[in-house]
């Protein structure tokens, strides 16, 4: 049975309470510069976007994702980590790659997305597009409070729409992510993440997009976000189990 791998969106804060749970050992850190990196060019992650995927073989590599994403993709609702279903397969791919080369820190995934635990850039091809098109999204993710949902409908409106769309739906071919119903309380640790510099391989529009805003205007902004309804098509019914993976 393959290991684990830890989320491709998680990050150092859950590395305490998974060792505590005993589902991992603490491993081998990703080489990092330190330096903030948006996007890099001549990079593996070039290479497993012109390959042709193979989904076939993206569930086999999928199966190491199963016990932290959870076999329908839907990580755990608390946030600890995220939901994957419905992501955009460029998406996974720059995350994944940004992971493997040092670009964004998540020393608890590192030692199961290296070449030598899931294969080269042909893997990173295949289980992207079987994310991407065969798993179907939570209908209740985590939610926030619910008690400042105006606010957050206009700031999102005024700061968010741009990159990510009026449904939170992203935007594949500029690698910006479907954030709609993805949970709330993952959404807010990456969010202080990227305030704080923590999460370096942040768009930097983004990074200056939400320098000013306050604790209220995070909070109100992100439970709209998890909100957000994703399109039907992508959406599984709420007692859906993956075939895949009985």
């Amino acid at each position: 049975m393959k290991r684990a791998v830890i989320s491709l969106f998680a990050g150092t804060a859950v590395i305490a309470a998974i060792a505590a749970s005993g589902a991992i050992a603490a491993g081998p850190e990703a080489p990092s510069s330190g330096k903030k990196v948006w996007m890099s060019t001549g990079s593996e992650r070039d290479e497993a976007l012109k390959l042709t995927p193979n989904a076939e073989n993206g569930k086999d590599v999928y199966e190491v994702c199963t016990a932290c994403h959870m076999p329908e993709g839907w990580g755990l609702t608390d946030g600890t980590f995220p939901q994957v279903a419905g992501q955009h397969r460029t998406v996974i791919i720059k995350q994944l790659e940004d992971i493997r080369e040092g670009n964004r820190d998540n020393p608890t995934m590192y030692p199961f997305a290296k070449p030598s635990e899931i294969g080269g850039a042909q893997a990173v091809a295949d289980v992207a597009e079987y994310i991407a098109r065969n798993l179907k999204m939570n209908p209740k993710p985590g939610y926030g409070p619910g008690t400042d949902l105006e606010l957050g409908k206009k700031l999102y409106a005024d700061n968010c729409v741009r990159c990510h769309g009026a449904g939170g739906e992203g935007d594949a071919e500029k690698y910006y992510p479907r954030i709609q119903a993805q949970h709330y309380a993952y959404l807010l640790r990456q969010y202080q993440w990227i305030k704080e510099g923590k999460r370096r391989n942040a768009n930097p529009d983004m990074v200056e997009q939400i320098k000013n805003f306050t604790d209220r205007d995070t909070q109100a902004v992100l439970d709209y976000v998890s909100r957000l309804p994703a399109p039907p098509d992508l959406v599984g019914a709420a007692d859906w189990k993956n075939p895949d993976f009985k």
